[in-house]
């Protein structure tokens, strides 16, 4: 068939088999690594899938092509580091635009309706069936990542004027987020464990003293290395947004959720508490006539 292929269609079926084999061999090597018995499956059936997507365009090239190892192993460790939702879901976020160049060959390839079907479908369904407990513990992850956000940035906003000191700052910020930590793991085990549903409260409150602790520490980090207060806080604010977008980034994939909307609402949460804690700060400095 390779012979009445014109030079565009051809290359376009060489693109569509690199895709296939590569998300083959993503998903195989996925699919060794899962320690769940049920996703492992899922796993190997979507990489079945693949190859015989890459089997049907290879009816038509006569040709083997070697996968992007590259590919692969990006989307390995992004899974390794990140879940297996994740990273798979973001796999399936960058074959859309494949699916894209497979509707601009309908005519000349009738399987494609075939595997666009599949493709768009069937996977989709066996992604929603992932099964993973950094997602079902994610509303307590959410829970530590906005208080701390929150809560955090506002009092090193008004800390930050009110002492003046990077060191002061950066101590009585360590205080304040390690005891809130606590609290907040604490209530959230509390919460759970009074709502009796399916998840652990101690999973519950790990995820969240966790993720609240986490946050604190990149939250103060630039008033422990920079001197200028001001710059500390300019640096700590950089550090808050880029925190926001990345969470919103991975939910909005796993969870399949707005991140615009998202980011934007959780953004204009934590900068506004920031900015009138700073004002804050500011206020009662000069009203006690206070300075450290």
């Amino acid at each position: 068939m390779d012979a009445t292929l014109s030079p565009e269609l051809k290359s376009s079926l060489h693109s569509f088999q690199i895709d296939e084999i590569s998300s083959y061999h993503t998903y195989t090597r996925l699919a060794s690594i899962s320690k769940n018995e049920a996703n492992r499956a899922l796993l190997k059936k979507i990489a079945q899938q693949e190859m015989i997507h890459y089997l049907i365009w290879k009816r038509y090239t006569q040709t083997d092509v070697k996968p992007d190892q590259s590919k692969v192993r990006f989307y390995y460790w992004i899974s390794k580091l990140f879940g297996l939702t994740f990273g798979v879901k973001l796999m399936e976020k960058g074959e859309e635009k494949a699916q894209v160049d497979y509707r601009h060959h309908l005519e000349a390839l009738p399987e494609i309706e075939q595997v666009l079907q599949e493709e768009e479908v069937h996977e989709k369904e066996l992604l929603d069936m992932f099964d993973e407990e950094s997602l079902r513990y994610a509303g307590s992850v959410v829970l530590g990542l906005n208080d701390a956000l929150v809560e955090l940035t506002g009092a090193l906003a008004g800390l930050t004027l009110a002492f003046q000191n990077t060191r002061l700052i950066a101590l009585a910020g360590l205080i304040t987020g390690i005891s809130a930590s606590l609290s907040m793991a604490a209530s959230e085990y509390l919460s759970t464990k009074a709502e009796g549903g399916e998840q652990n409260p101690n999973k519950s409150a790990l995820y969240t003293g966790i993720t609240y602790v986490i946050t604190v520490l990149a939250l103060i980090a630039p008033y422990f290395i920079l001197r200028n207060y001001i710059l500390c806080l300019v640096t700590t604010i950089a550090i808050a947004i880029v925190i926001i977008a990345f969470f919103n980034y991975y939910i909005s994939i796993a969870k399949d959720l707005p991140f615009r909307k998202r980011f934007a609402e959780m953004s204009a949460i934590s900068l506004g508490v920031a900015a009138l804690s700073f004002f804050i700060g500011y206020l009662i400095r000069n009203t006690l006539g206070i300075n450290i």
